[in-house]
C-alpha cells in the first residue's frame, strides 16, 4: 500500500518518446546518354498519284483488272477498240510499199541515165533531174516510214497500261463507252511503298534546329504512330523541308519517307511522329513527381550535408517516361528527394533513407495539334 501511495504521489502517466526528423528517401540523379525528340500530327501521302488517261480515242472494249487491287507497272488495265487503228496502219504500210517501189523505179531511171552519160548519149541535165527524182523518192520513203510508226503508236495505245506500280481505284468508265484523247480519266493509281509523312512545324522549332545543325537537315530520322497504337513503330528519315515559311500560319512544310512494304498504310491517314531533335547527349534525369512547382519557377527538394532540406530552382527538360531531364539546378552528387516530399519542408531536418531512381514506361498521351511535344529517350533507342 505504501509503494501503491508513492507511485500515486509521482503523477505524470507514461512519458510520450521524444519524435526526431520525419524520413524521406533521397537519390542521387539518374545519368543516362539521351535523345531529345520532338513530336508533330502529320498525314501520309502517296510518293505518286497518276489519273489513267487514254491516248487514243475510241470505244472502251474491256477491263482487265479488279477494283482496288495491286497493279505492276506495265500491266493490262483497259482495252479500246483497235480495228480502226488496224486499218491506218495497213494503209501506211500500203503507202510504204508505194514509196519504196517509187525509190526503186527511180533509182533504176538514174542508174540507166548515168550509163548513156558516160556514152555521150543522154545529157547532163537529164542526170540531174534523175538524181532529184532519186533523192525525193527517198524522202517519200523516209515520210511513209514514220507516218506508218505513227499508226503504230496509236494502235499501241489501245492498250492502256499501269505507268507504275501501286493500288490502283475503281474503274470509272464502263465497257462500251466512248472514251477520248488526254481527257477521259480512267481509273487512279497512287504508289505504296513507301510513303511520304507531311507534317508541319513552327517558326521557332526550325530556328533551334538549324542552330544546332539537328532535325532540319535531310536524313535525320523519325518515327510514326497511328491513331490506335502506343508505340512508335513505323520508321524513316526526313526527306524534304520547304524552301519558305507559310505566311498566314507561320509554319514551314516538312515531309519524311516512311517504308511501308506490307501495304498497311494508306494515303489520307493521321499520325503522331517523333523527330530526332538533338545528338546524344549526358543528362541528368530524376522522377517527374519530385519536381513541384513554386509561382513562376520549378524547384526539387534536395537534402544537404547537414540533412537540412533545401529548395532548389531548376531548369526542367523532356520526359521519358515517368523521368523528366533536369537541364540544369542539380549536379550528379546532389541527394533529391524522391520520396516524402510532402513531409519535407526547406529549412527543416529530415532523416534521409537511401532510394534508387528507376524507370517506368508513362501512358501514351496524344500531343497538341498545334504545339509539338518533348521527349527524351535513350540513345540507344534512337
Amino acid at each position: 500500500m505504501a509503494a501503491l501511495a508513492l507511485a500515486g504521489c509521482g503523477g505524470g502517466g507514461p512519458q510520450m518518446p521524444q519524435q526526431g526528423p520525419p524520413p524521406v528517401t533521397v537519390s542521387a540523379p539518374l545519368v543516362q546518354d539521351v535523345v531529345d525528340w520532338d513530336e508533330f500530327v502529320g498525314r501520309f501521302e502517296a510518293i505518286q498519284t497518276v489519273e489513267v488517261r487514254p491516248r487514243a480515242s475510241g470505244y472502251l472494249q474491256g477491263i482487265w483488272f479488279k477494283d482496288g487491287q495491286f497493279v505492276r507497272k506495265g500491266q493490262l488495265l483497259f482495252t479500246i477498240d483497235a480495228r480502226p487503228a488496224q486499218a491506218a496502219v495497213a494503209q501506211a504500210a500500203a503507202q510504204v510499199a508505194q514509196a519504196k517501189a517509187t525509190l526503186a523505179n527511180a533509182q533504176t531511171e538514174y542508174a540507166r541515165s548515168e550509163a548513156l552519160v558516160a556514152q555521150r548519149a543522154a545529157s547532163q541535165e537529164e542526170l540531174e533531174q534523175r538524181r532529184a527524182a532519186l533523192r525525193s523518192g527517198a524522202a517519200q520513203v523516209a515520210a511513209a516510214e514514220a507516218n506508218l510508226r505513227a499508226r503504230q503508236l496509236d494502235l499501241g495505245f489501245t492498250r492502256v497500261v499501269a505507268p507504275l506500280s501501286g493500288r490502283i481505284s475503281e474503274r470509272k468508265v464502263d465497257v462500251g463507252n466512248s472514251v477520248t484523247a488526254d481527257q477521259t480519266v480512267l481509273t487512279t493509281i497512287v504508289s505504296v511503298d513507301p510513303l511520304h509523312f507531311v507534317f508541319q512545324g513552327s517558326e521557332a522549332l526550325l530556328l533551334k534546329y538549324q542552330r544546332q545543325g539537328t532535325g532540319a537537315q535531310n536524313g535525320t530520322a523519325i518515327k510514326v504512330k497511328l491513331s490506335d497504337e502506343n508505340d512508335y513503330t513505323h520508321t524513316g528519315t526526313l526527306d524534304f523541308v520547304d524552301n519558305a515559311l507559310d505566311a498566314g500560319a507561320g509554319t514551314i512544310r516538312a515531309r519524311a519517307i516512311i517504308a511501308n512494304p506490307g501495304g498497311f498504310l494508306k494515303p489520307g491517314m493521321f499520325g503522331s511522329a517523333r523527330l530526332e531533335a538533338s545528338k546524344p547527349y549526358p543528362a541528368l534525369l530524376v522522377p517527374d513527381t519530385a519536381v513541384m512547382a513554386d509561382a513562376a519557377r520549378q524547384i526539387v527538394f534536395v537534402v544537404d550535408k547537414s540533412n537540412t532540406v533545401t529548395a532548389r530552382p531548376v531548369q526542367t527538360g523532356p520526359l521519358r517516361g515517368n523521368l523528366r531531364v533536369i537541364r540544369s539546378g542539380l549536379t550528379k552528387d546532389d541527394r533529391v528527394i524522391i520520396d516524402g516530399t510532402q513531409r519535407a519542408r526547406p529549412g527543416v531536418k529530415v532523416t534521409p533513407q537511401p532510394g534508387k531512381i528507376t524507370e517506368a514506361p508513362a501512358p501514351a498521351a496524344a500531343p497538341p495539334s498545334d504545339q509539338p511535344a518533348g521527349t527524351a529517350l535513350p540513345a540507344g533507342n534512337r
